[in-house]
This record gives C-alpha cells, sequence and structure tokens, in this order.
C-alpha cells in the first residue's frame, strides 16, 4: 500500500510515524507547503518526500491520501483525492465553511469515494466503552450526559484568530463524541461563554470559558464545560448516567483531579499536560481503521456527514453564546 501525507506539522508528523511502522504501507509519500519541512520528515523516519502537493498527487502515485495540512486547505485536498479515486483521510475540520463541507460532501457522495474524517476520540478506549454500553442497555435508560474539555494553558493568539472560536475549534470534539455515543441528534443549545484570561480571545470574537446545556432528540440533557485555561493539566471527560448505571470516561490515574475528602488517594499520577499524551492510543487506533478502510473497502468510521453535524452543533452553540439564546439546530442546518 502506498499513502501519501500532505502536511508535516505536528499532527502530520505524528500520522507520519504511525503509517511508517503499519506492514501495510510499503511505502510513504509526504509533501508539505514547506518541501523543506516535509523532506525533513521523511529522513528522520524513512520515508520520501515529494517536491510539491502536484507531485504526490500524480496518477497512479499513491493508493490512499492523509491531509493533515491547514485548514483552510482541507477542502481542495480532499476533493483532489476523491478526484483521483481514492480513499481519504482528514482531520478535522472538513472545511472553514458550512458551504464549502457541504460541497465536498456532494461530490464525495457522487463519486462514492470514501472519506474519514479525523474525529480521534471515536477510537478512544474509554468512549468506545461508553458507546458499548450505552447501546446494549448496560445503563438502562440514559438521564444526562456531561462532557468536558479543558486545556491546561491557551493557544496562541495567531491561532485563535483563525480557529473559528472554543465551540468551532475545541468543543467539536465533544459534539461529535456526544452524537456517537449516545446515538441522538442535538436539537437545541443553550451556550455562554466569559473571558477570564487574555484580551486576545475577546478581540477576536472568542471566549477562553464554556457552558452550555444540550438537549437531544429523545429528551435526554447533556451538560459542557471548557476552559482555555486548565491549569491543573488537560481535562477531558464524559460522564454518562442511566437509570442502572453511571459510567465516566476519562477518570483514570492521570485525570487533573484532586480530592478534597480526607485519606483519599486518588488519582495519583502525574496529570496530563496536553492531548497528544492524553490520545495517543486513539490517533493510533484511527489510522489503523483508515488501513482497513482503505484495505477493506469498509465505509468510512466518520463520514463528512458526520462532521457537518458536529459543525452545525458547534455553529448553534457559538450563534447562542452571541445572541444569549437558546438555538435550534434547525435555524443553522442549510
Amino acid at each position: 500500500m502506498r499513502i501519501g501525507l500532505v502536511g508535516t506539522g505536528r499532527i502530520g508528523q505524528s500520522h507520519a510515524a504511525a503509517l511508517r511502522a503499519r506492514p501495510e504501507v510499503e511505502d510513504l509519500l509526504l509533501a508539505d507547503a514547506e518541501p523543506e519541512r516535509a523532506r525533513a520528515t521523511a529522513a528522520r523516519i524513512g520515508a520520501r518526500a515529494a517536491d510539491s502537493v502536484a507531485e504526490l498527487l500524480n496518477p497512479g502515485a499513491i493508493d490512499a491520501l492523509v491531509i493533515a495540512a491547514a485548514t483552510p486547505a482541507h477542502p481542495d485536498l480532499i476533493l483532489a483525492g476523491i478526484a483521483a479515486e481514492i480513499p481519504v483521510f482528514c482531520e478535522k475540520p472538513v472545511a472553514p465553511t458550512v458551504d464549502e463541507t457541504l460541497r465536498v460532501r456532494e461530490e464525495a457522495d457522487r463519486a462514492k469515494t470514501p472519506v474519514h474524517i479525523g474525529f480521534m476520540r471515536r477510537f478512544d478506549p474509554g468512549y468506545v466503552r461508553a458507546h458499548r454500553a450505552v447501546r446494549s442497555g448496560e445503563l438502562g435508560a440514559l438521564h444526562r450526559v456531561h462532557a468536558t474539555t479543558c486545556d491546561m494553558a491557551p493557544p496562541p493568539e495567531a491561532y485563535v484568530a483563525s480557529s473559528g472560536g472554543l465551540f468551532r475549534d475545541c468543543h467539536v470534539h465533544d459534539f461529535d463524541i456526544l452524537r456517537w455515543v449516545t446515538g441522538r441528534e442535538v436539537e437545541e443549545v443553550f451556550a455562554y461563554g466569559a473571558n477570564r484570561g487574555a484580551a486576545f480571545f475577546a478581540e477576536h470574537g472568542d471566549v477562553d470559558t464554556s457552558a452550555a446545556v444540550l438537549r437531544l432528540d429523545d429528551g435526554t440533557l447533556a451538560t459542557l464545560q471548557g476552559s482555555r485555561y486548565n491549569g491543573a493539566g488537560y481535562d477531558v471527560r464524559m460522564e454518562l448516567a442511566g437509570s442502572r448505571s453511571t459510567l465516566a470516561v476519562g477518570l483514570d490515574e492521570h485525570v487533573p483531579l484532586r480530592s478534597a475528602e480526607p485519606g483519599a488517594a486518588f488519582p495519583a499520577g502525574d496529570p496530563w499536560e496536553e492531548f497528544w499524551s492524553r490520545f495517543t492510543p486513539a490517533y493510533e487506533a484511527e489510522i489503523s481503521a483508515f488501513i482497513a478502510m482503505v484495505r477493506d473497502g469498509t465505509p468510512s468510521p466518520c463520514s463528512v456527514t458526520d462532521a457537518l453535524e458536529a459543525v452545525l452543533v458547534a455553529d448553534a452553540a457559538d450563534l447562542s453564546r452571541r445572541e444569549h439564546r437558546p438555538v435550534r439546530l434547525a435555524e443553522v442546518r442549510p
């Protein structure tokens, strides 16, 4: 199997290393907007470097395409892969705008080319366990869900300026995993935001702290909290409470919490500091799933439509935050 990868920044380099370790991948070809970076990564992991994306996409050069480039490049690269009739993996989001996402979906559906969008939490063992617990009835009737995503330290201002905002950039993972774990759709959201840190968040129309209530299509209520300033560590969790049992994802020795109860020693491990160390097994499993999709022709484990639905929830949350009112998904749906 010959794989092409575009974008050799931090995530791209990690994906490249994971691909190079796969026995099915006999040839890995890297490209980047900065060709020297692609060459350096290729030399380090034993891959090959292309001088341009066009060279990487020459007819017959590769069997599948992995996209880890900057977000504005995503739609055109996905469409190039579809035009070449090769399966595509792309980090979220599909595109900077809903209109561009719809254009990509229309073309992928027309060509029937599998496109896998990178929402890695679907491959995290804890979330997989929660997915099975809900579907099997282990929890009983699901009464409530709570999700948390908190960064230890904020991203730089340059990133925030083009990120799309806290709900679209960060919480879109929560919205996707909420849909996947529960098997339900979000019907309405009421979201709040606050700025408790650097002034540049507000200057770019964003917030660094969030809270939201989401109503699912079966009446289940879900709550969400987030922050760019969680000094205790990187904190990503989900709690699902049912009529029979309650299950928590992310509650391990590395969760950045400390109990105020006398004699309580849990958790005792060093807190997670950032997303890659927390989700390394999930990223590796995600790439394995993509390889399996290419090899076996199985359906995409996270389609363009899935990614679009998560983004629509994020857009509804941001609209709610800005207008201080509940927003139904029907308001933002094209």
